[in-house]
């Protein structure tokens, strides 16, 4: 004889599958978006999920079952809730992979995270300035006596 489905396990299977559609992959890691440039932006999210169900029996006159017993009455319920926050966005493009966060308080991480390009930028911009001394200077004059000799 198969045990009959307690009715709580009818409120908590409806209440898991509403999460299960809810929350999936595509929560977490959104769906990819590219640019015109070949850059491709990725949302992050935080995803957190609460579930909670109850019920309870009262002895008296319920319900009868197939066979003929008394079943108590039931009451119960069940409840859940999702909360996503974006987190960030990975950028991916220009060979190098970035996460810009969402959070306003981030720009310290930000500027680490910007450092070695700003390292490599100024280093280029030093590199130009010393080629363009070394093009604008005029060769050395002669010493006296006409001739430069061979080294």
């Amino acid at each position: 004889m198969q045990v009959p489905e307690h009715p709580i396990e009818g409120l908590m299977k409806t209440a898991m599958e509403s999460i299960k559609e809810m929350v999936n992959v595509n929560v977490v890691v959104g769906d990819p978006v590219e640019t015109a440039d070949g850059t491709v932006i990725i949302p992050v999210s935080r995803v957190a999920c609460g579930f909670g169900a109850g019920g309870g029996e009262l002895e008296a006159q319920g319900r009868q079952a197939q066979d003929g017993e008394q079943l108590p009455f039931f009451g119960g319920g069940s409840g859940a809730g999702v909360s996503v926050q974006p987190v960030g966005f990975l950028v991916v493009g220009q060979g190098q992979v970035r996460l810009l966060p969402v959070d306003g308080n981030a720009v310290i991480d930000r500027l680490i995270d910007l450092a070695p390009q700003l390292v490599s930028q100024i280093q280029s911009m030093f590199k130009r300035e010393h080629n363009r001394n070394q093009v604008a200077m005029p060769p050395p004059p002669p010493p006296p006596g006409g001739t430069i000799p061979p080294m």
